[in-house]
């Protein structure tokens, strides 16, 4: 029987799943690509529990989840294009007035445990389905350069990089770069 079913996060119980989904997806995918220290000290299981639940109170971003019965496998977090957000819990600026009329797909995370069982595009296409319905004229995203994996994995979803990027301090000895994807619907 199958058990997943997609929530949309409006409870306490899904900002801290996704927090979770989050924490846990950032020590997997990134632990070779950010500072230990940096690590341990800010991505914590409930580090993005506030985000969320003011992102549902202000009804900007939403917050998307797949479960297995009562085990969170995937989330995503979406809506209009954030343009010159300041930093504050993002880790880092944002700036796409270029992409001002179109949906931003602001986080995508799986429990790293089912990375490679299809939890993810499960997820994208439900967020490329909603963002399309809601009018927007294409998606675009930001992924770490060095994370070969999420660059597939997007590629695959019809993504491609559009030779923009910005810069994230993680400190003073480390900085990464953000490449912009984007898809049309």
């Amino acid at each position: 029987m199958n058990r997943l079913h997609l929530e949309n996060a409006c409870e306490e119980r899904h900002f801290r799943d996704m927090s979770l989904l989050h924490a846990l997806g950032w020590r997997a995918a990134y632990r070779d690509s950010i500072p230990a220290d940096y690590m341990a000290r800010e991505i914590t299981d409930g580090r993005w529990v506030p985000v969320f639940r003011q992102n549902w109170q202000e009804g900007v971003y939403r917050g998307l989840l797949l479960y297995d019965g009562d085990l969170p496998l995937c989330c995503a977090t979406c809506g209009p294009a954030r343009v010159d957000q300041s930093a504050g819990d993002t880790i880092c600026s944002f700036s796409s007035p270029d992409l001002a009329a179109w949906g931003e797909l602001v986080s995508l995370y799986a429990h790293p445990d089912c990375w490679g069982q299809g939890y993810g595009s499960i997820v994208m296409e439900e967020v490329l389905r909603r963002l399309s319905a809601a009018g927007y004229p294409g998606c675009f995203l930001y992924v770490l350069q060095e994370n070969n994996r999420a660059r597939r994995f997007y590629e695959k979803h019809g993504f491609a990089w559009d030779s923009r990027s910005l810069e994230v301090a993680l400190g003073e000895n480390s900085v990464l770069t953000d490449l912009r994807y984007c898809r049309k619907f």
